[in-house]
């Protein structure tokens, strides 16, 4: 028995030492060091594949970091590429940036202080182009992440070397994807003696090398590791984004701002010297050129995509009013706040308006891998769910003015509602009455990500319209309806399943965004027609451009908005189960606690509108005329009827409140503003008037929440204020709701 035990200890002992000495004697380079190895020795992956009786996909996998090989097979690939460092080491340059990957793991600690690492020396090389562009230094030999070494990297410094200031606000890198372990995108700045820093989201900082704008392109898609995996399976990775600051602009020959004519175009003019540098370096920039937001590319290869997005905010691209004091913040602050934003939304593609269009994109891509044919070949093909990959034509009411389908009508023909598809929001207000003069106060509440709640669940359109005659309305056949709805009477509506006596002369109608009652036929988007429908009241429609191709193509895209707004909003202090009074303490001043992250959530609201406008992209300047096709008319995206329902359920939503509200309180709003409602109130907050028993709201009425769709408390003011701008614009229907969050009125009210 004895004997069989020391047997069996003697086994395993031998076992554990077998591995010890594969460890010490198996030891492999850093990924990227191992495709160079292999690639400066000219040799293939199915080269070696063969030689270690493995598959091709196998060697690819150990290249990229994916896995690792096992004995037998390790040791037979360590030999070879030790064999192969030997014939080819690595550039001094290229395994100070090995070094600078493996200090990006999250496993190393931070470093102590240290001294600025040198300038890097390493031997240059020629990059793409076929003449090197005067007076231009190039990226390093390597172009990938060589071996690490135990030499002082010179092209990275972990936060102990050089740090941000320690922030609340903490963007991190998502390093399961050793592509992008730097994070999605950098803030390039430039030092007195001219050189260049690249800050990423989490604290790191790497030294840049490159000396002019072409050799910063090749040296963001070779070595500096930026960008972040796609969203959906069928899509494709994010670009890295490079921030460029006023003195990196200067560094690499941009101007730190745009000229006044430069500007105007929204582009460098053609014959700028860096707009050469790259056409000689052979790439590319989009149609609208070099602009804040430059997108920069060549051909794809090894079926990767060769783009660099460059943000200029010395430029406007990051504009105030989404994006507050962004550009005026330093590198280290900057990085995580956009990091922040990258990594709960996406990597921004330009304004938050285009950022808001490409998400949708990005979460239902228009194609998708087939699969595998008689031959063992995928192919591409349409993306169930999606806009596909060519752009539709609307309906004619649903053509904004100017669009080539209305290029047949009078010059100066002005359409009608029986002609033009016309969903907008609310811009509604009405004179106080004698009632409402008594109480003190007019308490303005405002619906959270109002447009994303209106999008939550929504039914869309995803092909061509078909015309039809006389149909029968089907609230769930997405479309644009001829109908009249004049003979509606909000005095008298079904609230639930219940009919309600309301007092109409107090509350907007629910089908024109100013609130007046419709006088005949207009067309309208389902959802306002089945709002009809569910008041109680009989539609017969005169006619309608009907999408039978339907889905909920908004869903992912409301909910990936959604989880970053709340996300952001809990950080600041305010979460979603929070009791009405706590979240009332909880909003107020909440921007204060973190002035940054408060920026990320202006964005992100911003995101949301501006993705929702961005649906009917009217032409922008490019000598464009009334009858012409635009630009936008070309993208899939382009789809003013789906811009329309959504705009056409979030009014919808917001009245459906108001009138659970009116029918169980008696109180009507004063005016209504996009997604915010007035109301008189004997009290300050809205808990002084909103209906709570036990802490729970009236069902279906408002509820205060940071959730989408909930309330918040918008701002005070006094009855008396409220008389008195009216009285001193002379303009008794001045809408408060655009001046209740500070009560300033600086002019007349003139709808904008």
């Amino acid at each position: 028995m004895g004997g069989g035990l020391l047997s069996r200890e003697e086994e395993l002992f031998s076992a554990v030492d077998a591995l010890l000495e594969q460890a010490v004697l198996d030891p492999l380079p850093e990924p990227a060091e191992r495709k160079r190895l292999r690639e400066v020795a000219g040799l293939t992956q199915e080269q070696i594949a063969k030689a270690l009786q493995t598959r091709r996909e196998a060697v690819g996998n150990w290249e990229a970091g994916h896995t690792e090989p096992r004995p037998p097979k390790r040791a037979a690939y360590a030999r070879l590429l030790e064999g192969l460092a030997a014939r080819f080491p690595a550039p001094p340059s290229s395994a100070s940036t090995s070094t600078a990957a493996a200090s990006a793991s999250p496993t190393v600690a931070p470093a102590q202080e240290a001294p600025a690492p040198e300038a890097l020396t390493g031997p240059a090389s020629e990059p793409r182009a076929m003449t090197a562009p005067e007076n231009t230094a190039t990226a390093p030999a390597a172009a990938v992440r060589p071996a690490a070494t135990t030499k002082p990297t010179s092209t990275s410094r972990r936060p102990g070397a050089k740090k941000a200031a320690p922030r609340q606000l903490s963007a991190v890198a998502d390093t399961s994807d050793p592509r992008f372990a730097h994070g999605p995108l950098a803030v390039i700045d430039a030092g007195a003696d001219r050189r260049v820093t690249a800050y990423c989201v989490d604290g790191l900082v790497l030294d840049v090398p490159a000396k002019s704008l072409p050799t910063l392109v090749e040296w963001t898609l070779k070595e500096a590791q930026l960008g972040a995996p796609r969203l959906n399976g069928a899509g494709k990775d994010a670009d890295p984004l490079l921030v460029l600051t006023e003195a990196a602009c200067e560094r690499y020959g941009l101007p730190a701002r745009l000229p006044e004519e430069d500007r105007l175009a929204g582009r460098l003019p053609e014959g700028h010297k860096v707009l050469g540098q790259l056409s000689r370096a052979e790439w590319k920039l989009t149609k609208r050129g070099f602009g804040p937001w430059a997108r920069i590319y060549g051909p794809a290869t090894g079926g990767e995509r060769q783009c660099v997005q460059l943000c200029l905010p010395s430029w406007d691209a990051l504009d105030a009013r989404h994006w507050g004091g962004a550009a005026q913040l330093p590198p280290p602050e900057l990085a995580p706040l956009l990091g922040t934003y990258a990594s709960r939304v996406m990597t921004p593609r330009g304004s938050t308006a285009v950022t808001g269009l490409e998400l949708m994109t990005a979460l239902r891509p228009p194609t998708r891998a087939s699969a595998p044919d008689a031959q063992g070949k995928r192919h591409s093909e349409h993306s169930p769910g999606s806009l596909g990959v060519e752009p539709v034509e609307c309906a004619p009411c649903e053509a904004p003015d100017g669009h080539p389908l209305l290029a047949d009508l009078p010059r100066f023909h002005v359409r009608g509602p029986g002609e033009k598809l016309f969903e907008e929001a609310y811009d509604w207000a009405r004179p106080i009455t004698d009632t409402e003069c008594a109480k003190r106060y007019l308490v303005g509440i405002d619906v959270n990500m109002a447009f994303a709640a209106g999008a939550n669940g929504l039914i869309v359109g995803l092909g061509a319209p078909t015309h039809v005659k006389a149909p029968v309305f089907d609230p769930k056949l997405p479309g644009s309806w001829r109908v009249d709805l004049s003979h509606v009477e909000m005095s008298r509506v079904k609230a639930g399943k219940e009919w309600v006596e309301l007092d109409g002369d107090l509350l907007p109608s629910p089908f024109t965004p100013k609130g007046e009652r419709p006088e005949g036929p207009a067309w309208y988007a389902t959802p306002t027609v089945a709002y009809a429908v569910e008041l109680g009241y009989e539609v017969r429609p005169i006619e309608a451009w009907v999408r039978h191709d339907s889905g909920r193509y908004l869903d992912g895209w409301y909910n990936r908005l959604r989880d970053a707004y709340l996300a952001t909003m809990a950080d600041l202090g305010v979460d979603a189960d929070l009791a009405p009074a706590d979240f009332l303490a909880a909003m107020d001043g909440y921007k204060e606690r973190d002035p940054e992250l408060a920026i990320v959530v202006s964005a992100i609201k911003a995101t949301v509108k501006g993705g929702v406008g961005k649906l009917r992209e009217r032409p922008r300047g490019e000598g464009w005329r009334p009858g012409e096709r635009w630009r936008a008319l070309m993208r899939p995206t382009w789809r003013p009827d789906i811009r329309a329902a959504v705009i056409s359920r979030t009014r919808i939503n917001l009245h459906r409140k108001i009138v659970k509200h009116a029918a169980f309180t008696g109180q009507y709003p004063v005016a209504v503003l996009s997604d915010c409602a007035v109301y008189p109130s004997d009290g300050t907050t809205p808990l002084d008037f909103l209906p709570y028993r036990d802490g729970k709201p009236l069902p279906g009425g408002f509820k205060l929440g940071v959730n989408p769709g909930l309330v918040k408390w918008e701002g005070t003011q006094t009855v008396l204020w409220g008389e008195g701008v009216r009285e001193q614009f002379n303009a008794p229907e001045l809408n408060l709701a655009r001046y209740i969050k500070d009560g300033t009125v600086t002019d007349v009210d003139n709808g904008e």
